[in-house]
């Protein structure tokens, strides 16, 4: 079983916020990762909900904030809707995953998590009239 570090970072590599989870399956698809991630952190939202979330992706009716998302009034989050926004988000490019310093771009992609343990999520802002 392998210990993965979920870290977010900015576009120049600085880490913003990163977490760890244990017991995981030494191979794992790049699409269950990321499912894994969200499920975390909203679970970790839901059990001490707060005017704020700092996740992947933005719930519904939550506003942007820098590195995080406010939440109109404190509620419960559906992971797996999270979770299928997180997909459509990587899908589009609105985040990048890295595994050590390789850049995954198919979520069915399995990763092996001995070799390196560390993914790396870059959040990708749209420029305005570019």
């Amino acid at each position: 079983m392998a210990t993965v570090v979920f870290r977010d970072e900015t576009a120049t590599g600085k880490p913003i916020e990163e977490f760890t989870l244990p017991d995981l399956p030494e191979n794992i698809s790049a699409r269950e990762l990321v499912r894994l991630r969200v499920r975390e952190e909203v679970a970790r939202y839901n059990a001490n909900p707060s005017a704020r979330f700092n996740g992947l992706v933005r719930p519904v009716d939550a506003e942007v904030e820098l590195n995080g998302y406010r939440m109109g009034a404190t509620r419960r989050i559906d992971w797996e809707r999270q979770a299928d926004i997180a997909e459509r988000a990587f899908q589009r490019n609105g985040f990048l995953l890295l595994v050590g310093e390789r850049q995954i771009d198919d979520l069915s992609e399995v990763i092996d998590l001995t070799v390196d343990p560390v993914l790396s999520f870059i959040k990708l802002v749209p420029l305005v009239g570019g």
